[in-house]
């Protein structure tokens, strides 16, 4: 139940059957070309998006990189603007709705024509790619494979959007999603999709930014790198363009993991840099969950209210009106018990919801927190203000019906803001922290400290981390953006001396609380930026024999990759949230000396578009 909901169009096999079956059909567009008979169109491929590798189409796997945001797109669109000239070449000026009408006028579709094109790729946000000659369509719901009908919602110079209206030959990789607000909610995007090929389309995305963004050669030998893994290939043609659909030898046991490549003996460095040198990087396949869902730890629920009471759920798309919801699949269903609970004792007792227009009103979000492995439970209320009217009857019924709540707190935010949390965090009753364990480390997590959603996922990536860092005890690791050290804490267990660096005061104090937890000796942590620290350290004397960066989705900075390579470690092992930062980032290194050996993608949020990446990188000796 997050709060980020983009909203999806119809995105199921009947539902979108349904929305147009019985109905008369609405004006259906002609090829451009026979509609101009011959006439010019100012230019061969003017409407075409380049967003593939190569040749700037798809990259022939039927998987685009989906490195067109929407800061890319107003950069493309500025641009253009300013090479643009606002008059007609007689001294006189257009309007913008004239000028962009007349930009648009030569394009193969125009708003609320219906067409029937093929999907031949799918974007990073996971939304269909067709095109009708050459001018690229985006298409909410559609999977790779599908020839669909599609009414055009908008159009630009180069891409547009249209909506799904029927699927008149669906892909075998679609299912029907199992939420019923699936279509109306958008926190998932996949859930059309089988579990398997959202595993495939996982791998190949990241595969597609690691050669367009980081111009590195990925081999082909980990697509059969699984024996237990399972192929589904979808083939369609679009013009005379032909787009395979890959998915790719799919782990679905995170208990156990491919088989790496490299030996952990330091000895092999040598030998891995020169096969990564000669063969490329290997991909393998994603590490995904035999049970892909109510995997969520943590539910934050925005509040809001109707005539009925307290409501709690998302956002409905497009707006900031929140839409009741009473469970969520990939949430934890004791969350979706402690959240219905807390609305039903709030409209007893009239507690007022907080209003985003007028900054009245006090519950602003509910937020849960579950500990897998211990059942411990801590709920927090949001609110606009430190007052609780009637608190001791709301905790008492809170304690009563709910007894795995260890913790019940108060963030008080009083700001006009979207951001959940305040400064202040008080405890109402029981303690300020809870514990949970991943793997045979012990974690204590307060209300605001950062803790991985997706405790079983979890243990998957930092033992691949482990992995790849390759230590033997007599190693010295640097752990940058480590939160509240918790890769630091695993590290420790294998390394001679971990240091751990994170810019939040606050997380560093859980790190060393946690440190302490588990009898730590030899894992150090320091506030600041890890470009500031790691120098500092350096003139100190201590070097590290591996790096470990774990940075947030806008990737490193710039000046603690120029320290990596000032340092020169041995490895760098790098864990990744967002895979086109991580291939940038790649590049930096790469270009300084060191080289990409491995890749594993690890499905921390199964049925979304997000996918995590544990890359080990050598020191190339001949740098």
């Amino acid at each position: 139940m997050t709060s980020n909901r983009s909203g999806r169009g119809k995105s199921r096999r009947n539902a979108a059957v349904a929305a147009v079956q019985g109905k008369p059909q609405k004006k259906t567009v002609q090829p451009k070309r026979e509609r101009e008979q011959g006439q010019s169109r100012g230019g061969a491929g003017k409407g075409q998006l380049r967003i593939g590798i190569g040749n700037g189409n798809e990259n022939g796997n039927g998987n685009f990189d989906g490195n067109i945001k929407d800061a890319d797109r107003n950069r493309i669109e500025k641009e253009r603007g300013t090479r643009r000239s606002s008059g007609d070449g007689q001294g006189r000026h257009t309007s913008s709705r004239n000028r962009s009408s007349a930009e648009h006028a030569d394009l193969p579709v125009q708003k609320n024509d219906e067409t029937v094109i093929d999907i031949i790729g799918m974007n990073h946000d996971g939304e269909g790619v067709g095109r009708v000659e050459g001018f690229t369509l985006f298409v909410p719901g559609a999977l790779p494979g599908e020839k669909v009908r599609v009414k055009v919602l908008k159009t630009k110079k180069q891409y547009g959007y249209a909506k799904l209206l029927e699927i008149v030959q669906a892909s075998p990789d679609r299912i029907a999603a199992p939420c019923a607000i699936y279509d109306q909610c958008g926190g998932c995007q996949l859930q059309h999709m089988s579990y398997e090929a959202q595993l495939g389309w996982k791998r190949q995305h990241v595969v597609d930014v690691l050669e367009r963004i980081g111009k590195l050669s990925v081999t082909d030998s980990a697509s059969s790198g699984t024996e237990s893994g399972a192929n589904a290939n979808a083939t369609t043609e679009s013009g005379n363009q032909a787009a395979q659909v890959l998915a790719t030898g799919v782990e679905a046991d995170t208990a156990s993991a491919s088989s790496s490549v490299i030996s952990m003996d330091p000895n092999a460095d040598s030998m891995s840099v020169n096969l990564a040198r000669e063969q490329g990087v290997v991909v393998h396949p994603t590490l995904g969950m035999s049970e892909p869902w109510r995997y969520r730890n943590k539910a934050q629920v925005p509040i809001g209210v109707t005539e009925g009471g307290l409501v709690g759920g998302f956002y409905a798309r497009g707006s900031h009106r929140i839409v009741d919801m009473n469970t969520c699949l990939i949430q934890d269903e004791r969350n979706d018990e402690v959240v219905a609970r807390v609305k039903e004792i709030g409209r007893i007792l009239g507690i007022s919801a907080y209003n985003e227009e007028t900054g009245r009103g006090l519950l602003r979000h509910v937020v849960v927190k579950t500990a897998f492995r211990t059942g411990e439970m801590m709920l927090v209320l949001v609110t606009n203000g430190r007052d609780i009217p009637h608190a001791d009857a709301w905790i008492g019924s809170i304690r009563e019906h709910i007894p795995h709540v260890a913790s019940i707190c108060q963030n008080v935010n009083t700001k006009r803001t979207n951001v959940i949390f305040g400064d202040e965090t008080r405890v109402l009753w029981g303690r300020d922290v809870i514990y949970d364990y991943i793997g045979n480390v012990q974690f204590a997590i307060s209300a605001r400290s950062f803790y991985q959603v997706n405790p079983v996922q979890t243990e998957v990536l930092y033992s691949k981390t482990v992995e790849y860092a390759g230590l033997t005890g007599k190693e010295t690791v640097i752990d940058a953006y480590c939160g509240i050290g918790t890769i630091s804490l695993f590290l420790a267990q294998h390394a001679d001396q971990v240091y751990g660096v994170e810019i939040v005061k606050e997380a560093i104090d859980d790190a060393r609380s946690n440190a302490l937890l588990n009898n730590m000796r030899n894992v150090k942590f320091e506030v600041g930026a890890s470009e500031d620290v790691i120098p500092a350290w350096k003139e100190q004397g201590i070097t590290a024999d591996v790096i470990v960066v774990d940075p947030p989705r806008k990737g490193c900075d710039p000046r603690l990759l120029d320290t990596i390579l000032e340092m020169k470690p041995e490895r760098v092992v790098y864990v990744s949230c967002n895979p086109s930062t991580l291939a940038r980032d790649l590049r930096i290194l790469e270009d300084g000396g060191y080289r990409t050996v491995e890749v594993q993608p690890v499905d921390m949020f199964p049925h979304t578009v997000h996918v995590e990446c544990v890359v080990v990188i050598y020191r190339d000796e001949k740098h």
